[in-house]
């Protein structure tokens, strides 16, 4: 079989399995349910954000015989045809290529025929923004007052290019960009259906290089996986991207920072060696640069803001007091301006290297604020002394007094072996209908026991990336299980074949040990870490 593109063999088939629109999809899927389905719809949003998926989905759920909760059902005759997408009753135009006049005059021509087998015709015109201002008019009427048994689809990463008099005849939709941990929940997901693993950290890297699409993010990971058949891991995955890496831009940023020109442009040699290209790390340092002004200016909202871990953003408020707001101004404009430079640049490294010369010596530069041209004078006068101190750093807050512990429980009887409990189908199935993105993970656990609180599950090694994304939601699925028993859990998670939990383990070790003092006698033994 013909190998397919992750990105289509995972396209979403149900409105439960589109993740990070959930507004759309809540008012979608509540038309289908109460019949209110609208004439024409748009569809709006950058690339790969599920524009298309979307259509396609509602397309199947208006005509699905059976709709369960405003999904498509999957297994009806209707739902089995327009899955194969070879339906009449569906049809898909891009106007790309069909944007004259003389298309949309034969568009208007066959809507006027009933749909062959399903109830309603559907039209999907992506990419609508480029038909011509004749099809656009040609489309106007159809578009206000179609056949009953007409549904118009439009989708267009580019709203405003469309006249007012189509804007105003349909029910518009934007769809977001995807966030970080969205991308790579999903991308969990498929890795775990297909067997194969990658690190976290490499997820993380293919989603912040996909900036918020889906679709962008799978093929990245499509390229990652065809490079190696084990684990995908962070160097592979720069190595595609072509990136220098992120210990690499705070190393050059604080070269920049001190204005030691010398160690850049040795920095810039080693880029360069590497094989990686000169625009993308100008980019790359204009985005860490905007990073460090955003850590300087919101603090403690990094994390939040810049979607990247704890450590990542204590490191971007560290690095970000050792430079002045004007310094970072000037600084990320330098770098932004010489990013679309390179492209016509005949030779995009000594661009590069002027970029960061002029970066580190500030004295020379008109545009410069008045006090970082000081600074820099007395830096050099002082041979290397700092310029300025650093702003005062914010006091620590205090640490948050723990919570009171909850009393004890009464231990919970345990689950006979072998048998599975019915708290914990219940809880699995609560989880399953409260987070439908996580109903694949759910399905490929298996239960092992229940004992003293613990409850003990394991994974196909072929399936370590579902384990690795319900290891994400371990508070969640301890709350579910806790209230399904009735008492505290501890979830415990392992691969088949892996050795008992850690609690277990360290039993048997305490279990050991206390012979060895039967035999041996406690002041002949002496135990060390």
């Amino acid at each position: 079989m013909r190998y397919q593109a992750l990105y289509r063999a995972w396209r979403p088939d149900t409105f439960s399995e589109i993740v990070g629109q959930d507004a759309v999809v809540k008012t979608l899927r509540h038309q289908v349910e109460t019949g209110r389905v609208a004439h024409a719809y748009l569809f709006c949003g950058t690339r790969g954000t599920g524009k298309t998926t979307a259509a396609k989905v509602l397309s199947r759920a208006i005509n699905c015989l059976h709709p369960v909760d405003g999904d498509p059902c999957g297994t009806c005759e209707v739902c089995v045809q327009l899955k194969k997408e070879n339906s009449m009753d569906v049809i898909e135009i891009d106007a790309a290529s069909n944007n004259g006049v003389d298309e949309i005059r034969d568009l208007r021509e066959k809507v006027k025929y009933p749909p062959a087998v399903a109830k309603y015709k559907v039209y999907i015109i992506d990419e609508v923004h480029m038909l011509s201002t004749g099809a656009f008019n040609a489309l106007l009427k159809t578009l206000e007052e179609p056949p009953a048994h007409a549904v118009f689809i439009l989708a267009t990463t580019e709203p405003q290019r469309l006249p007012a008099t189509i804007l105003s005849r349909c029910q518009r939709f934007d769809f977001k960009r995807l966030s970080v941990e969205t991308i790579v929940e999903r991308m969990m997901v498929v890795l775990g259906g297909i067997g194969r693993t990658a690190s976290d950290e490499a997820l993380h890297e293919i989603a912040r290089a996909a900036e918020g699409a889906m679709r962008d993010a799978l093929s990245i990971l499509d390229v990652c996986l065809s490079y190696t058949d084990g684990e995908v891991d962070i160097a592979l995955v720069r190595d595609v991207l072509g990136t220098a890496g992120r210990d690499f831009l705070f190393d050059f940023a604080g070269m920049l920072l001190k204005g030691d020109a010398r160690a850049a442009l040795v920095k810039i040699d080693e880029l360069l060696r590497r094989g990686l290209d000169a625009q993308v790390f100008a980019r790359e340092m204009a985005e860490h640069l905007r990073a460090l002004l955003l850590a300087q200016t919101v603090g403690e909202a990094t994390e939040e803001l810049l979607e990247c871990t704890p450590e990542d953003a204590a490191r971007y408020r560290e690095q970000a007091q050792q430079a002045g707001r004007e310094q970072l101004f000037r600084l990320m404009e330098l770098f932004m301006r010489t990013e679309p430079d390179m492209k016509w640049a005949a030779n995009p490294r000594a661009l590069l290297e002027l970029t960061s010369v002029r970066a580190c010596h500030p004295e020379q530069e008109a545009d410069a604020a008045l006090s970082e041209r000081v600074g820099r004078l007395e830096a050099l006068a002082e041979r290397g002394a700092a310029a300025a101190p650093p702003p005062e750093q914010p006091k620590p807050k205090a640490p948050a007094p723990e919570k009171a512990r909850a009393p004890k429980a009464e231990k919970t009887a345990p689950a006979p072996a072998g048998e599975v409990p019915p708290q914990y189908l219940q809880a699995v199935e609560a989880l399953s209908k409260g987070n439908p993105s996580l109903r694949a993970a759910l399905g490929g656990m298996n239960f092992v026991r229940f004992a003293e609180g613990a409850l003990t599950v394991e994974f196909p090694r072929k399936q370590m990336m579902f384990m690795k994304m319900l290891e994400r939601k371990r508070e969640l699925m301890e709350a579910a299980f806790a209230e399904a028993f009735g008492a505290p859990v501890k979830l415990l998670m392992r691969l088949e074949g892996d050795a008992a939990p850690a609690a277990q383990t360290a039993t048997q070790a305490r279990r050991v040990i206390e012979q060895s003092y039967d035999v041996f006698g406690r002041e002949n033994i002496d135990l060390t870490d």
